[in-house]
């Protein structure tokens, strides 16, 4: 969940038109691509393995101002520190205290992980000098939403009251998952129409490859990744696989009126979130929202808008890849890898394009539902998704190797995939793993998971 956006335009949006011409503006040439990773983890105080509260000396704050001295600014809303920020890199809070790394966009998958490391570095010396620790799940394993501490954001305020309103477990996704997601550039409007689509179509193998989140309150409870299973009741109208991508004439155009229709959350004005639930941006650009009538919207009210979608795949000046869990530290790498390798070679992208192409509209729900349970095992036509994310991988490694980026030890970016490639040549998930230490070695407690995959 982001940050307000940091754009200083000012001057009323008069058209639909400039909409369109904003989020065009995103296409650069080929030696411009960059990517940009954003991972999220849960803290927790070692003593007890409570979730961190957001003021005390074991706390969000706390951290915050120990991670002041890497060189991070504050960002405040009102009197609260919300975020800390480092050139191009941000720090910021998720609803239930879940703290997120928002990288720079940088070159190389090697400079991707450099950053991660960097940041877990700083994280983890803070950390141990409070008593807490952090961890990568999708969702969290022992806690129930109640237990959960509220940051003190007012757009969250805001969306606590809607979320009940359109699904039944979009509080859950606030409060109780994490991500880790990758952020890649376009050139033109058709190459974003291709990669979107091979993007929304093996969203689900990402899910798959990364499921990590099977415990619910400190019960297996039947799912590989309860964080997309989540996804799947949560807010139907800003959600979901958008078939419209696939359909002739998908444009930059064409996703703008999708994004114009959805209800807004929020107008922010003057360092405050003024709740606008009750209509749609297309009724803001017309004068007609019935929480701001008369006025109209400025480009930092679109950019606000464009984060409050969260589609499987989603647009802005460049596409969000949002399928996968959170996770351990090698896998956070794993996930730019995999696109960059997949959406960033005209080969590759051809080949992703081809596997996917005649998949129909039936068969990707069918495996965004499937995967949250069986994730490997998911079957799809004659085969299963093992199959799939074998050839999604190969695609991938193809890809990457033909990049040909050379880290200062000389290797290329293929290598970290090796993470992906262990769950394809296994068959088994770090989901399939953890449930196995929890009936044997852990004895039928989440507690040891902490420690096992703790930063």
């Amino acid at each position: 969940m982001s940050m307000p956006v940091a754009d200083t335009r000012s001057a009323p949006i008069e058209s639909k038109a400039e909409l369109v011409a904003d989020i065009e503006a995103g296409c650069k040439p080929r030696e411009k691509w960059r990517v940009g990773t954003e991972h999220e983890k849960f803290g927790f105080r070692l003593s007890d393995l409570r979730p961190l509260p957001y003021a005390g000396p074991q706390s969000i704050s706390a951290m915050f101002e120990g991670l002041k001295r890497f060189g991070w600014d504050y960002v405040r809303e009102g009197e609260n520190v919300i975020a800390l920020a480092r050139g191009r890199e941000s720090v910021s809070l998720e609803p239930g205290g879940q703290f997120e790394l928002s990288g720079a966009p940088l070159e190389t998958i090697h400079q991707t992980c450099d950053e991660v490391n960097t940041h877990l570095r700083e994280v983890k010396t803070v950390a141990e000098e409070i008593g807490v620790g952090f961890v990568g799940f999708g969702f969290n394993p022992k806690w129930a939403r109640a237990d959960i501490p509220v940051m003190p954001k007012g757009r969250y305020g805001i969306m606590t009251r809607y979320m009940p309103k359109r699904g039944n477990l979009g509080l859950d996704m606030m409060y109780r998952t994490c991500t880790v997601q990758a952020n890649l550039d376009f050139g033109s409007e058709s190459d974003m129409v291709k990669k979107f689509r091979v993007a929304l179509a093996l969203q689900p193998i990402a899910t798959a490859l990364f499921a990590n989140s099977p415990f619910v309150e400190g019960n297996a409870v039947g799912y590989v990744s309860m964080r997309s299973q989540v996804w799947m009741d949560t807010d139907p109208d800003r959600t979901g696989m958008l078939p419209f991508v696939f359909d002739s004439g998908m444009s930059f155009e064409r996703y703008v009126d999708y994004a114009l229709d959805v209800p807004m959350y929020f107008i922010y004005r003057d360092g405050r979130y003024h709740e606008a639930t009750n209509g749609s941006f297309r009724q803001f650009l017309d004068g007609k929202h019935p929480a701001a009538p008369g006025q109209r919207p400025t480009m930092p009210d679109w950019g606000n808008h464009l984060t409050t979608l969260f589609p499987e795949a989603r647009m802005k000046r460049y596409l969000e890849m949002r399928g996968a869990d959170g996770g351990p530290w090698k896998r956070l790498c794993a996930l730019p890898a995999l696109w960059v390798g997949l959406l960033y070679d005209q080969a590759a992208l051809d080949a992703a394009w081809d596997m996917v192409k005649d998949w129909t509209v039936e068969e990707r729900a069918a495996l965004r539902a499937g995967v949250t349970k069986d994730a490997m095992r998911t079957p799809f036509r004659k085969s299963t998704v093992r199959e799939l994310a074998r050839q999604t991988l190969d695609i991938a490694h193809a890809g990457l190797k033909r990049r040909n980026r050379i880290s200062n030890l000389g290797g290329d970016e293929t290598h970290f995939l090796n993470a992906l490639r262990e769950v394809v040549d296994s068959g088994k998930t770090l989901a399939d793993t953890m449930l196995e230490q929890y009936k044997t070695e852990w004895k039928g407690s989440v507690d040891p998971a902490f420690k096992a995959y703790a930063y």
